[in-house]
């Protein structure tokens, strides 16, 4: 049933949920997580499975068909199991970004609750370059556990950030990961958070990408599903496609329907914004989340959190005031 309280002061609906179950990661990877020492929260500062359950539920009723689990890594959570039974009783379509480690573990509780599509993040398909950004040795378990997915019929994305200098000698290698598997390679372009050392030549744009894969391929458009985030495309004859999605060079937030729980139970309007709303906290004072839920919405800004200016070679990092993308949620 839908609900106008996620209606925005612009006329977006809210469908689309997002629930972070960790701020902790078994990655280090550069655009996520700040150098130096980590302060991971404590388990009395999560939201525990039932209250997990308690807000998608107080979400779902009011409209929201979509949740994404994230984190962090959602399946260092050692309640992934319980929170993801939890969450598959409610009628939403269900699914979740991981780096793919530990995904041979959880595979059948993963398809037992109703889950059909699935994001892996791989910023790269040299072991070498893999082990240089996240500082792990996983390349190869990773690359297993993509097959293992496929093999298993999942709908497979897989999401590569683009950092220029790092990514403009894999795009064809990233291609040719769809030539012969049903995968769907999305390059994001690089996105500035506390501490990830971004800066506005280190982007390299959805529109730079084309060229080099033009250069080289037979590209055709496909269509892109409403409230998409990403600009889609297929090599003739391939079986997998690829997609940019274009933050940085080309927002969409005219048609965003989107919504994150961090995993401390603040509500996040928006991905850049500075605002939150706790609603842990006042669940655990026994208060009613609706209005700090309806505040949240409507308090939304038109675009980029009110924060990032719309062209990306003008944004000074030093003026966003946000969290590390590790403590936001992916």
């Amino acid at each position: 049933m839908g609900s106008n309280q996620l209606l925005d002061h612009f006329g977006r609906f809210h469908d689309y949920l997002r629930i972070s179950l960790t701020d902790s990661c078994n990655f280090r990877c550069f655009y996520c997580m700040p150098d130096g020492p980590t302060n991971c929260l404590s388990s009395g500062h999560l939201m525990n499975p039932d209250e997990i359950l308690h807000f998608a539920k107080i979400f779902t009723n009011l409209g929201v068909s979509k949740i994404r689990l994230t984190g962090g890594e959602p399946l260092v959570r050692k309640e992934f199991p319980l929170i993801l039974k939890k969450l598959s009783s409610l009628p939403v379509e269900l699914t979740l970004t991981t780096n793919g480690v530990f995904l041979d573990k959880q595979l059948d509780l993963i398809k037992d609750c109703g889950v059909k599509s699935i994001n892996i993040s791989l910023d790269s398909l040299n072991p070498d370059t893999f082990f240089k950004i996240t500082k792990r040795d996983d390349f190869h378990r990773v690359m297993d556990n993509i097959q293992l997915l496929v093999d298993s019929d999942l709908h497979v994305k897989v999401n590569a950030v683009a950092v220029s200098g790092l990514i403009e000698s894999e795009l064809a290698d990233f291609i040719e990961f769809t030539r012969q598997r049903p995968l769907h390679v999305r390059f994001i372009e690089f996105m500035p958070f506390d501490g990830n050392k971004w800066s506005s030549n280190k982007v390299i744009t959805a529109g730079q990408m084309l060229k080099l894969v033009q250069s080289v391929y037979d590209v055709v458009k496909l269509n892109d599903e409403p409230h998409s985030t990403a600009k889609k495309f297929k090599v003739v004859g391939y079986e997998g496609t690829f997609a940019f999605i274009t933050t940085m060079s080309e927002h969409f937030c005219g048609d965003c329907n989107r919504l994150r729980i961090t995993a401390d139970g603040k509500l996040k309007n928006c991905l850049f914004g500075k605002e939150e709303w706790d609603l842990l906290a006042a669940h655990r004072r026994g208060e009613d989340i609706l209005p700090l839920l309806v505040q949240g919405v409507r308090s939304k800004f038109e675009k980029l959190g009110g924060q990032l200016n719309p062209d990306y070679q003008k944004i000074s990092i030093e003026n966003i005031n946000n969290r590390s993308m590790i403590k936001i949620g992916g």
